[in-house]
């Protein structure tokens, strides 16, 4: 054989095969399916989820603004006792790191040889500029006043009210007077008003050295604003919202002298039977003032009031 067809011959065995000869194709298979159990249930999941978002977000909604179903504050103050020809004096105090007062209130002296200055604590809707009239008519009684704006009334510092700043701004107001103006515990009373009796029911129980407390129409049960609320119902209240309010505690060790005002129809007669749960568990000396709606109200106060004050006025023996 000749070297020319040896050649010819040797690649010819070694040339490759066509490529349909040399790969087989794998057949098609069915593309993957989902169980329709399995879809169900991720789209439970996703609902929960979505609810549990929703709820979760009304919870933080109901915590942040709570407050306000039980604190209404106004921030102008529109009144003055400038306003009723009263001299005062406007006072900073509770200053915080930055130097700037955290609290707002009204001094208004008595003659300087009064022997006893009253705190007075407002209710929890308006501000101090609602209070002017009961203003004078206390300093008539002849006792200095030192009234108070909360942080977030008037001209305080805006934080959102509760119990436990409530309870701080009181005790920032003591500190005030005893250790600005150096006076005693003892010849300092307090009074409040609505919710401001409840809190004032509760700074004078931590301070039996206090000379008494006032309490006009305190609230019963205040916290019933924010739990009786149908949005509480969705919410958990309870451990959202810290403020308690627990009147009959407080009252049950007040050890100071105190005069309750009550209001009752001009044509009930009130038992003693019923006073609230708070008057009945108080131990110290008390007495309680029922209050008519008729014309003769404003009197009846006024009277009652003078002579729990000329009492707490006389030296102790």
């Amino acid at each position: 054989m000749s070297k020319s067809k040896a050649r010819q011959t040797s690649r010819s065995a070694v040339s490759p095969q066509p490529h349909s000869e040399r790969t087989s194709r794998p057949p098609k298979s069915a593309p993957p399916t989902i169980s329709g159990k399995w879809l169900l249930g991720a789209l439970a999941i996703a609902l929960l989820a979505a609810l549990l978002c929703a709820w979760g977000s009304l919870c933080l909604l109901f915590w942040q603004g709570s407050w306000q179903l039980l604190y209404h504050p106004a921030p102008a103050v529109t009144r003055t006792p400038a306003n009723v020809n009263l001299p005062f004096e406007s006072i900073g105090f509770a200053t915080a790191a930055s130097g700037e007062p955290q609290l707002r209130g009204w001094w208004i002296p008595a003659e300087p040889e009064a022997r006893l200055t009253v705190i007075f604590l407002h209710g929890e809707t308006g501000n101090l500029g609602d209070t002017v009239s009961a203003l004078a008519s206390l300093h008539e009684s002849g006792v200095n006043v030192f009234a108070i704006d909360y942080r977030g009334y008037g001209q305080s510092h805006f934080e959102h009210p509760s119990e436990k700043r409530w309870l701080e701004d009181a005790e920032s107001a003591l500190r005030y007077l005893t250790g600005t103006r150096h006076i005693p515990t003892s010849s300092i009373a307090l009074i409040g008003r609505d919710l401001g009796a409840n809190l004032a029911l509760e700074v004078a129980s931590a301070h039996p050295d206090l000379a008494g407390g006032i309490l006009e129409q305190p609230k019963e049960s205040p916290t019933a604003a924010i739990f009786n609320d149908a949005r509480s119902h969705l919410v958990p209240a309870h451990l959202l919202v810290r403020d308690r309010w627990d009147t009959k505690a407080a009252a049950s060790n007040l050890l100071i002298p105190s005069l309750w005002f009550y209001l009752t129809p001009a044509d009930t007669h009130a038992q003693p039977g019923d006073t609230g749960q708070a008057y009945q568990a108080v131990p110290a000396r008390k007495k309680i003032v029922w209050l008519t709606t008729s014309k003769d109200e404003p009197r009846q106060f006024e009277e009652a009031l003078k002579d729990f004050l000329d009492q707490l006025k006389k030296p102790a023996r």
